[in-house]
């Protein structure tokens, strides 16, 4: 029964570091950008966006399909980076363990 106590002790730690850690991620901000720096976007960890910054120069009524597609690159790199920030915070906790439904 010892180890049983001291397994479910450990699993408690580990709740409370994965509540403390999401919490942090709220805070937590990346900034990625595309189409050489014309587009910029900064996320939480929590993937929110904050920010979406469009370079006047890479706006062309002509051309809206272009900055659409630069939009949606940057704003789906900014998600990537934010989940691998996130799923390398959450393996430094869990020891690399994958624990479903967490994030």
């Amino acid at each position: 029964m010892k180890g049983l106590n001291g397994l479910m002790k450990q699993a408690q730690q580990m709740q409370q570091k994965m509540a403390t850690l999401q919490k942090e991620l709220e805070t937590r901000e990346i900034e990625t950008s595309s189409g050489g720096g014309m587009i910029k976007i900064r996320i939480t960890g929590k993937q929110q966006i904050l920010a979406i910054t469009i370079n006047k120069e890479c706006v062309d009524p002509n051309d809206v399909a272009s900055l659409e597609d630069l939009v949606k690159t940057a704003v789906n790199q900014a998600v990537k980076e934010s989940q691998d920030m996130v799923s390398g915070a959450m393996s430094k906790i869990t020891g690399g363990i994958n624990i479903p439904g967490m994030f």
